[in-house]
C-alpha cells in the first residue's frame, strides 16, 4: 500500500505539478513533519468552513458567459490570513490552558508549536484525512460526511503528545461525478489530478500563457474552478460560514467581464486589496479575463472591450487579447 510519501513522489515524478517548483524543492520535509519543525510529536488539523452567504448561484454565472465566474473561496478576506489568526488564537488558549492548570511534565508544558494554511510544504489533505476531519474525495479535496468540501484547512504542529483520532473512512463509493464535469479533464483518474490542466492552476499557479488547446475549455472562470465541488453530492451538507471576513466583497459573485477588464491598475489594487485574488497581480487578471472574454457570446460591447486591449504593453496579456479577439471575428488576423 503506497504511503502519502510515496504517492507525492509519484505525482512529482510524472510532472503533474506544472510550474509549482515549490511542491518538489523541499523534498520530504512536506511528508515527515518533524524535519519542518523540529520535536514535532503531533499535528492539530483545523478546518473552517468559507462558502458565503447570499452569494449569486455559481451555476447561475457560469451560464452566464459575460459574467466572470471566480471561485467561491475567493470572494471575501485572503482566507490565509483569517485561518493563521484563528490558528495562532487557538495556540494562545492552550499555552494559556497549561500554564493555568500545570498540564503535564516539564517536557510538555513548554509548548511549542507553529501554525501553517496553504503556506509551507505541508499535506494538509492527508493530515486532515487522518485526523478524522474527513477523506480524500476523487477530486483530491477533503471531503467531511456532515459539512461537505467548502472548508479552508489548517495545521498546528506541536510537541505535546495529544491523543490520537481515529482516521476518516471513504464514503466516495461508486461516484465519478467530480471526473465527469470537471471542464478540462484535469482528474486523471480516481484521486489524481494533473494540476497542469487544472483551471485553478491555469488561472493562479500558470505564470505565462495558458496554452491554447485548453483555453476554450476554461469559460468564463476568471479565478479558480469549482465545478468538482459543485457537483459532489457531499455538498448538499456544506453550510454557509459564520466568518464575515469570508463574505462577498466588491460584487465579484455577479460582475461582467468587461466590467473587470475595465480596471487599471490601481483600481485592480485597491478592489483586490487583502484579497487572495491580489496575489496573482493585474498582468495575469487581465490575461485570465480576455480568456473569459473570448469565450462569452460574441457582442459589439465585447469586441470593442478586446480591441482597446490589442496592443497592451505586457505581451501575456497582448496575446491572449488576440486569440479572443479571432474567436469572435476569426475572418480577422490580428
Amino acid at each position: 500500500m503506497q504511503t502519502a510519501e510515496t504517492k507525492h513522489q509519484a505525482w512529482i515524478e510524472k510532472g503533474f505539478h506544472g510550474e509549482m517548483d515549490y511542491m518538489a524543492k523541499h523534498g520530504t520535509k512536506r511528508t515527515r513533519p518533524a524535519e519542518l519543525v523540529p520535536n514535532t510529536n503531533r499535528i492539530i488539523s483545523a478546518r473552517l468552513d468559507y462558502l458565503p452567504p447570499n452569494a449569486k448561484d455559481s451555476e447561475a454565472i457560469l451560464q452566464s458567459s459575460n459574467q466572470a465566474f471566480i471561485s467561491r473561496y475567493a470572494l471575501g478576506r485572503d482566507y490565509h490570513k483569517v485561518m493563521r489568526n484563528k490558528l495562532q488564537k487557538l495556540c494562545e488558549k492552550i499555552k494559556a490552558e497549561l500554564a493555568d492548570n500545570q498540564l503535564g511534565d516539564n517536557k510538555t508544558s513548554h509548548f511549542e508549536y507553529r501554525a501553517f494554511t496553504d503556506s509551507a510544504p505541508v499535506l494538509e489533505v492527508a493530515l486532515a484525512e487522518k485526523s478524522g476531519l474527513g477523506w480524500r474525495g476523487k477530486h483530491t479535496l477533503l471531503i467531511n460526511k456532515n459539512q461537505g468540501s467548502w472548508f479552508f484547512l489548517g495545521e498546528i504542529y506541536t510537541n505535546l503528545p495529544l491523543e490520537i483520532d481515529a482516521p476518516a473512512t471513504n464514503h466516495c463509493g461508486t461516484c465519478t461525478s467530480c471526473i465527469d464535469v470537471c471542464p478540462t479533464q484535469a482528474i486523471t483518474a480516481p484521486y489524481e489530478v494533473d494540476a497542469r490542466r487544472c483551471i485553478s492552476y491555469l488561472t493562479i499557479e500558470l505564470k505565462g500563457n495558458i496554452p491554447i488547446a485548453l483555453r476554450a475549455l476554461i469559460g468564463n472562470r476568471v479565478y479558480g474552478c469549482d465545478d468538482c465541488q459543485l457537483y459532489c453530492p457531499w455538498n448538499k451538507f456544506a453550510e454557509i460560514t459564520k466568518e464575515a471576513d469570508f463574505a462577498v466583497k466588491h460584487g465579484l459573485d455577479d460582475i461582467s467581464l468587461i466590467d473587470c477588464f475595465s480596471w487599471s491598475e490601481d483600481a485592480f489594487k485597491t478592489k483586490m486589496a487583502g484579497s487572495a485574488i491580489y496575489r496573482i497581480g493585474y498582468t495575469q487578471w487581465l490575461r485570465n479575463i480576455a480568456v473569459g472574454l473570448g469565450n462569452a457570446e460574441s457582442t459589439p460591447a465585447i469586441i470593442d472591450t478586446l480591441k482597446q486591449h490589442i496592443n497592451h504593453k505586457d505581451i501575456v496579456v497582448r496575446d491572449h487579447v488576440r486569440w479572443a479577439l479571432s474567436r469572435h471575428l476569426p475572418d480577422h488576423t490580428f
